[in-house]
């Protein structure tokens, strides 16, 4: 009989003589385990549960990041970012040397007279997405054209135009 390493795993020769009545001290018994080991396992190690107010107290100082897509057609690059609930003047959008940068403020997540956070799921505050776009664009304002419309942000890049690769004989 083929065996591992480990005797208490059933190899293909194993199960077949299991299901076809074949040998019938397949599965060694059951060995007790060490009391070190006993032991181990009925130690439980608690470790203090963290305050709700701990849970919800976040301070870190980093912008969110933003949601995007990015694709291609076969004369343009489109990219397209969910900024649902962020007005045309709360967005920053610049290209420089084929790098684009997506940036803003998502204000309206503050109410002065909150006491005390319950659920807080939704980012408030500033954020920004920088991408390098994965081919060449246009950069020029009469190339790119962004629009804002249900939600969604859609900038559409006119794609430079290349050469085709020249062959280069050798001599």
């Amino acid at each position: 009989m083929a065996r591992t390493k480990n005797d208490d795993l059933l190899m293909e020769d194993d199960l077949a003589a299991a299901f076809l009545g074949g040998d019938e001290d397949i599965m060694p018994p059951m060995e007790e385990p060490i009391e070190e080991e006993a032991a181990a396992q009925e130690e439980v190690i608690e470790e203090p549960a963290e305050s709700a107010e701990d849970e919800w107290d976040n301070t870190d100082d980093f912008p969110g990041q933003l949601a995007v897509d990015v694709y291609e057609t076969a004369d343009k690059l489109v990219v397209k970012a969910r900024t649902a609930g962020i007005s045309k003047s709360d967005l920053d959008v610049s290209i420089s040397d084929n790098i684009l940068t997506i940036s803003g403020v998502l204000s309206g997540g503050e109410d002065e007279q909150t006491t005390r956070w319950h659920i807080q799921e939704c980012y408030w505050g500033e954020f920004s997405r920088t991408i390098a776009l994965p081919v060449q664009v246009r950069e020029d304002e009469n190339s790119v054209k962004a629009e804002l419309k249900d939600g969604v942000l859609t900038i559409t890049f006119e794609k430079e135009k290349t050469e085709a690769p020249k062959k280069i004989n050798i001599q």
